[in-house]
């Protein structure tokens, strides 16, 4: 998952998925893939809460397990006491609109993850890294996510390394 394989300076190996409740925002692809990948670790509680309900209650039926679906009208309650946030809605990408969420109930400790890549640092991570929450952006995840892809295509196991890093880096 992106939170333990991110580069260096967004790498928080200590973190876990059993540290204290999730706010996942969005119940497309990407949410679909943070879920499973927090379910997997052990989370033992996760709010799923995206502008379509019924999206995040077929995701949530989908999975069963430690989820709970929060209207989107409430999402800025939802991050009351989280170990972590994650953003896996397209709000803060290029083009559109920052994620509408309001940090103040989000605890200091909190680590903030935006699966967003382009643009590097969304609005979300820069009012997080501002207010002294440790982050993660999206890079890590693309990079990762490739990993199984060329495994099943290629039958390569490649490596993300600083220097594949620096050079996806450069293309974004």
């Amino acid at each position: 998952m992106c939170i333990i394989r991110a580069c260096k300076h967004e790498r928080f190996p200590d973190w876990r998925a059993d540290a204290g409740p999730v706010a996942v925002m969005g119940a497309g692809g990407g949410a679909r893939a943070v879920v499973y990948g927090l379910m997997e670790r052990g989370a033992r509680e996760i709010r799923l809460c995206n502008r379509t309900l019924a999206r995040a209650q077929t995701l949530a039926k989908d999975f069963g397990g430690p989820i709970t679906v929060v209207p989107w009208e409430q999402r800025h309650d939802a991050i009351d006491g989280v170990a972590m946030l994650v953003n896996a809605t397209s709000q803060g990408m290029i083009g559109q609109a920052a994620l509408d969420l309001r940090l103040d109930k989000l605890p200091a400790a909190a680590l903030v993850n935006d699966i967003i890549y382009i643009p590097r640092e969304t609005p979300l991570i820069v009012a997080a890294r501002t207010r002294g929450n440790r982050s993660v952006t999206g890079l890590g995840m693309l990079l990762h996510q490739g990993i199984p892809a060329w495994q099943a295509w290629f039958g390569i196991t490649p490596k993300v390394t600083a220097e594949l890093r620096a050079r996806i880096e450069v293309t974004l």
